[in-house]
């Protein structure tokens, strides 16, 4: 068999299917669709997600609390005399700490002596306040231990 000489192929035209109508009696039936295929069995471990935050509707800012008024002091009473005489022993402890705190100033302080210095600090400022309050109880205890470690900083000099 031999093929035709090239000048004499004609194009192919598409073949066109006649259009037909669909039937006005019969109601359309979709195309058939195959069932899908279930998906690959692999698995799949759910991740647990924490449940979302709802946010809590706007409250009104409630009101703070009126100031709680300061506890009651439990202290001894003093006499003018035993008062005035706790107040010559609080000052003079003071003033011994402070003058072995300026002792100590300028000088180079190891880690210990320098928490040292902190702590009598701390203790002359409370003994202060606390005599300032009227604790005079409280006051000659922290003047006290100032002093005392006051002491103990300058001889570690």
């Amino acid at each position: 068999m031999q093929a035709a000489p090239p000048a004499v192929v004609s194009p192919s035209l598409p073949e066109t299917k006649p259009e037909t109508k669909p039937d006005a009696t019969k109601p359309e039936t979709p195309p058939e669709i195959a069932p899908a295929a279930p998906p690959p069995a692999t698995s799949h471990v759910p991740q647990s997600r924490p449940a979302p935050v709802k946010p809590r509707p706007a409250s009104p800012e409630p009101t703070p609390p009126p100031p709680k008024p300061a506890p009651p002091q439990i202290s001894p009473r003093l006499t003018p005399e035993e008062q005035a005489e706790a107040e010559r022993r609080i000052n003079e402890d003071i003033s011994l700490a402070e003058r072995n705190l300026r002792a100590a100033s300028g000088k180079q302080l190891n880690a210990a002596q320098l928490d040292l210095l902190e702590k009598i600090r701390g203790f002359l400022v409370q003994a202060r306040e606390a005599k300032r309050a009227g604790d005079w109880v409280r006051a000659r205890n922290l003047a006290q231990k100032a002093q005392v470690l006051s002491n103990e900083l300058v001889n570690s000099l």
